[in-house]
């Protein structure tokens, strides 16, 4: 005889929600020159010539820009780098 099958029931507040995402934020500085800040984005961040471009017009317009949102392991490490380059980045929370 087979034994009858059991089917949980999944309410609604027992669902996990997503993590909140982690940005890497980017301040404007009068130290370096927006090429060399350029060429950091492009290398930290793996982005191209003219996305790099436009987040460094975005940082020298308004003074800051969100360079990267995700999960706080690897915006920890975008952070880290990008001070590395000698650019006042800086870890915030989305939300």
């Amino acid at each position: 005889m087979a034994k009858p099958k059991i089917k949980p029931e999944i309410k609604p507040d027992s669902a996990v929600a997503p993590t909140t995402p982690w940005n890497v934020v980017v301040h404007n500085d009068p130290i370096n020159y927006m090429g060399y800040v350029v060429v950091a984005f492009m290398n930290v961040l793996n982005l191209p010539s003219a996305e790099a471009k436009k987040l460094v017009q975005t940082v020298h317009q308004e003074g800051q820009a969100i360079v990267w949102s995700g999960n706080r392991e690897k915006a920890e490490v975008l952070v880290l780098k990008l001070q590395q380059w000698h650019l006042n980045a800086q870890l915030s929370k989305n939300g």
